[in-house]
């Protein structure tokens, strides 16, 4: 008779999942014992980074990944990751080893209490069963739940003892199980939404994740072609899904209030794709559209549709919605946006470089295709307008506002993603969170370009300071972090440069390397 841990292997293997992300503890050691032939565990050396490559594995293959942590602990030093997948939507069945039943009750050491109520509220679903023979069944309401719309993470505690006991028969019927959303609108739906943007005098196109989640990029293309209408990427967007290189292109646009509706102004209809409306940032009052500006909304999260403070919005599947309306509006009459202007090349010869100059560097020798995976906060508006992105899956950046996310999911981004060359962006403040990805790059030989934007301070911070007048702050810089002996020390090849021709040479070399280098830059805080 099958035990509850085989039935759970097979229904992974049924659901294409053989690679478990994670960092083990003792609670987890039955699930993994004698672990099979089939499957690979990528072992991170912190539970942030484990969720963080899971995270980047889940966002670039579009399918579900498993995480693997240790009880209450290995849960807490994961919540940061929690939060970026909840907002990226990301599918993530994230599972934690729950002490013995037997002991339970007298709570002893690594007894996760309250198990279901750690890692709420960024988790869809979380979940112990009441009984050793429904863990198979939570398992598979897990998988299926992490990928119906909305999709994002759920949470599976499971008691230690559980594995070895026998499995239900009728068990066995959750693995000829297929769970399908459909989420596309009815024709008359499409039409009159059609009708609507083809009755606009002046649209504009607001793009934000969930189109690049769904691929469906090309049908963003369409559709702002066949409106002639500009787009711009929503604010604090963590993936992009227009190409930059295109003539409607905007960019990327300002998360307050007033400056968002300021750049909107003229235009009478905002059609809004895969993004809440808006995720601002800092507190800047103003109107929430330009006058005489409607908007529609087009999401498949039910709850952003709902918490939206105006507009109206339609719910379902954003790929097959993009690509019906794409096919329904009318060739608009007005003449095309003209190409954006773009900022002058950076001039070389600065010693240290200028941020600028070194994106302007990565962009000519990079391959066309190559994937970027963003923590350099000071440096975001730059990247959206200097990099060539025209692929889908071409940026991600962290989506809930914190740090630790792009060192890690870089890996899982580039392990998904084997023949695409993914580079990681990262301020030196932001690489000390989650640094230890780099001895997993290492030992998987996954060959991440890391580049080190180093300028020896936090310089979001900075900037935010300045917005928010705040003067006399503490604990802003951060010097004397060498990040090549750091890299050295986990296995990787790593070099330190400050002018342009030892930058060229040594992002050349480490772009034809084939495993995964760093590079640390020296760059220059910019004066204001």
């Amino acid at each position: 008779m099958a035990t509850i841990r085989d039935l759970t292997y097979d229904l992974l293997r049924r659901n294409g999942i053989t690679t478990i992300f994670g960092n083990p503890g003792s609670n987890e050691l039955p699930f993994l014992q004698d672990f099979p032939s089939d499957f690979r565990y990528i072992l991170a050396l912190h539970e942030g980074v484990a969720i963080g490559i899971a995270d980047g594995y889940a966002q670039a293959t579009g399918r579900t990944a498993l995480v693997n942590l240790h009880s209450a602990a290995g849960t807490g030093n994961a919540m940061g990751g929690f939060a970026n997948a909840w907002n990226s939507h990301s599918r993530l069945v994230v599972t934690a080893g729950q002490q013995t039943r037997a002991m339970i009750g007298v709570e002893p050491l690594l007894t996760n209490i309250d198990a279901t109520t750690l890692p709420k509220p960024l988790v869809k679903w979380s979940y112990e069963p009441a009984r050793a023979e429904d863990a198979p069944l939570a398992f598979s309401r897990a998988l299926h739940l992490s990928s119906l719309p909305a999709a994002g993470p759920v949470y599976l505690s499971i008691p230690y003892d559980d594995w070895s006991k026998p499995a239900e028969p009728e068990s066995l019927r959750l693995l000829e199980r297929a769970v399908f959303a459909a989420g596309a609108l009815s024709a008359a739906a499409t039409a009159a939404l059609a009708a609507h943007l083809d009755r606009s005098v002046n649209p504009v196109v607001v793009l934000g994740p969930d189109v690049d989640a769904a691929r469906a990029n090309e049908h963003a293309v369409r559709l702002a072609e066949r409106l002639k209408a500009p787009v711009w990427v929503a604010p604090s967007a963590p993936r992009c899904s227009f190409p930059t290189t295109h003539p409607n292109f905007r960019g990327l646009l300002p998360a307050g209030m007033a400056s968002l509706s300021r750049l909107l102004e003229g235009h009478d209809l905002v059609l809004v794709a895969g993004a809440p409306v808006f995720r601002y940032h800092q507190y800047e009052p103003g109107p929430l559209l330009p006058p005489g500006a409607e908007l529609i909304q087009v999401t498949c999260d039910p709850d952003e549709a709902a918490r939206a403070p105006m507009g109206d919005a339609v719910v379902g599947d954003v790929g097959l919605i993009l690509a019906a309306l794409a096919d329904a509006v009318g060739e608009a009459a007005r003449a095309a946006p003209q190409p954006r202007e773009t900022p002058p090349r950076s001039a070389p010869g600065a010693r240290p470089l200028t941020a600028e100059r070194v994106l302007d560097l990565m962009n000519e020798l990079a391959p066309p295709d190559a994937i970027y995976v963003n923590e350099s906060t000071s440096t975001i508006e730059a990247m959206w307008e200097r990099l060539r992105w025209e692929k889908p899956g071409s940026y991600y950046f962290g989506a809930a506002g914190g740090l630790g996310f792009a060192m890690p999911a870089a890996v899982g981004v580039q392990l998904a993603e084997p023949e695409r060359q993914v580079i990681a962006v990262i301020g030196d403040g932001s690489a000390n969170y989650s640094v230890t990805a780099l001895w997993t790059a290492a030992q998987h030989n996954v060959p991440v370009v890391f580049v080190i934007m180093r300028n020896g301070t936090y310089g979001a911070l900075r900037w935010f300071a300045g917005v928010l007048n705040a003067k006399g702050v503490p604990a802003l810089d951060v010097p004397d972090i060498d990040f090549v002996s750091i890299a050295k020390g986990y296995g990787l090849e790593a070099e330190r440069v400050d002018d342009d021709d030892a930058f060229a040479a040594a992002f050349t070399r480490a772009l034809r390397a084939g495993r995964p280098t760093l590079i640390e830059v020296a760059t220059a805080w910019p004066t204001p």
